[in-house]
């Protein structure tokens, strides 16, 4: 890597969950693990900069950390200035691509397909941990398998109405029990915040690729590297064997 602090490294071709991840600029890991030290420390809001508010710390601070959510123990993320808001009257989760029966759900509709609870550890690459977080949702295999995947998909796309964020799994990531298309978190619906009202929730993985502001799955044949793995993170993102920081503390 260039000893230059202000270069992100190119994109590398990911080679499995059991090789160290690719390293990212060291302006963008200080500001990632500085900005989330802050939170751990004080345990309150990240001062907002004057004159310009989110806005000024998104043009500043390229892994996206905005703000620290007020009296809670996630932090905000968004690598946008601003996310619109979505509700039952206007939310739209599409599924589409290389599957038999293209679909459209509306909040209600995934709220009358079988509910799946998961209480798992919800690790940031960033460096902090909540530990035991309640999630729940429908199975992410539930949707694919109600739109009929065709035997040429071999990966599923993700993308957000924050216009900007995707990630990716392939296929077989994507089916394990442990993925959620999530309505709920910590036993009440999911809010703007959090990337609500439906996020993905890849349990086993770095909170990079639960895809906050969920809008669109798509089949595709083959794993198109998300916005992050796009600027050098590991596409598999397994915790503990991928890039992070897996021994830091919990908060």
């Amino acid at each position: 890597m260039s000893n230059s602090d202000s270069e992100v490294p190119a994109p590398r071709k990911d080679h499995g969950a059991d090789r160290r991840g690719t390293p990212v600029g060291r302006r963008v890991l200080l500001g990632m693990v500085g900005l989330g030290a802050v939170g751990v420390v004080t345990g309150g809001p990240l001062e907002r900069l004057v004159s310009g508010g989110l806005d000024v710390v998104a043009r500043k601070d390229p892994t996206g950390l905005s703000d620290l959510l007020p009296g809670n123990r996630f932090r905000y993320y968004s690598v946008t200035g601003s996310v619109p808001e979505r509700d039952e009257t206007d939310y739209r989760l599409k599924i589409d691509g290389l599957v038999a029966e293209p679909k459209t759900y509306r909040l209600a509709d995934l709220a009358a397909l079988p509910q799946e609870r998961l209480v798992r550890d919800v690790q940031c690459v960033t460096g902090w941990r909540v530990p035991r977080t309640p999630f729940a949702g429908v199975r992410l295999s539930t949707i694919l398998d109600a739109a009929g995947v065709s035997p040429d998909g071999g990966a599923v796309r993700f993308t957000c109405f924050d216009g900007e964020y995707t990630e990716s799994l392939t296929l077989e990531q994507a089916r394990r029990p442990d993925v959620l298309v999530a309505t709920a978190m910590e036993d009440k619906p999911i809010s703007h915040s959090h990337g609500g009202p439906v996020r993905l929730y890849v349990a086993p993985m770095y909170f990079y690729k639960s895809a906050k502001w969920l809008s669109g799955i798509t089949v595709t044949k083959d794993v198109r590297p998300g916005y992050w793995e796009r600027l050098g993170y590991d596409v598999d993102a397994w915790v503990g064997r991928s890039n992070g920081r897996d021994d830091a503390p919990t908060v």
